[in-house]
């Protein structure tokens, strides 16, 4: 495993790719930390919220941590559905159907859909109660809620709460401690830091999960991800893409679409050059927020 120099003079002993298998990893120090939290804390709630990414529903999953679950009342959340492609959504939503765990995509700024995600929570809880003859009514819900760095966990408990609770960032790994957050008399949640696989097996996924800003986009370098994304636009041809950067065909190569978005977006040196650096950003953000088309990654295995 070999450290990557992503800027000069500096190392970011956090990145890790495998220049053998080309793996991406990312799993630092408070991840390892933030499981042995979990698994400690776990038999103190009541059923675990996990939260997904909508645009890579499976490889949004972290296997490591639901099979500490084995013996609690799971939901998967999957968020962001607002920006994955409505037709994958579809496929996905008949492959959980087959899963035999609860389910439910959503946009976790629909407070409507969140209180649906609640209501079936306290139902799950209530007849798990009923089956195992539990003596005694327990009137508040205990949830703790977890997933992949960045899927939306503290944006939905402030939805929930009404108010700024949790601290919620556009920026993988900014949760870094685990805070009980009172919604309300009958419920408290249990906000958990985002934690990664400690092996993320294809490095294609691991592209898929930097550019939905699962994993900073330092791990692989603004480079990486946003030439992977264009790349994916470029073969995907969609019109969100074509109209927002004025191309005139799609038909074209990496470096040929990216000093045409140069000049578009007055990306150019004085030398009439194009600016790289700005032109990933750019491209980064628009993707991020959706600007560029609706974008999954990845089908059901059964397709």
């Amino acid at each position: 495993m070999k450290k990557t120099k992503v800027k000069k003079g500096h190392v970011l002993n956090e990145m890790l790719v495998d220049e053998e298998t080309k793996r991406i990893n990312w799993f630092p120090g408070h991840m390892n930390k933030a499981v042995k939290k979990i698994k400690e804390k776990i038999k103190l709630v009541d059923i675990v919220l996990e939260v997904r990414d909508a645009r890579s529903p499976l490889i949004t999953a972290n296997t490591t941590i639901t099979e500490c679950f084995a013996d609690k009342s799971r939901f998967i959340v999957i968020n962001k559905s607002n920006l994955a492609d409505p037709e994958a959504v579809k496929k996905w939503e008949e492959w959980f159907k087959l899963q035999d765990v609860p389910f439910m995509f959503l946009d976790c700024f629909d407070r409507s859909s969140l209180k649906k995600v609640i209501a079936e929570s306290k139902r799950i809880v209530k007849q798990r109660r009923a089956d195992s003859d539990a003596k005694g009514e327990k009137k508040k819900l205990r949830m703790m809620i977890m997933g992949l760095p960045n899927t939306g966990k503290s944006t939905i408990i402030n939805q929930l709460a009404n108010r700024n609770a949790c601290k919620a960032a556009d920026k993988p790994g900014h949760t870094r401690t685990q805070l009980w957050v009172k919604v309300d008399d009958d419920l408290e949640i249990l906000d958990t830091p985002g934690v990664m696989p400690p092996k993320i097996e294809k490095y294609e996924h691991g592209l898929w999960l930097t550019a939905i800003h699962a994993i900073p986009d330092l791990i692989v370098t603004t480079e990486t991800s946003a030439c992977f994304i264009i790349e994916h636009l470029l073969k995907l041809k969609t019109e969100e893409f074509k109209e927002k950067y004025k191309f005139e065909t799609l038909d074209l190569t990496l470096i040929e679409a990216l000093d045409h978005i140069a000049k578009v977006r007055g990306c150019v040196q004085h030398k009439g050059e194009s600016d790289y650096d700005r032109v990933y950003k750019i491209v980064l953000i628009d993707f991020r927020k959706g600007n560029l088309g609706l974008i999954s990654f990845g089908l059901p295995p059964k397709y």
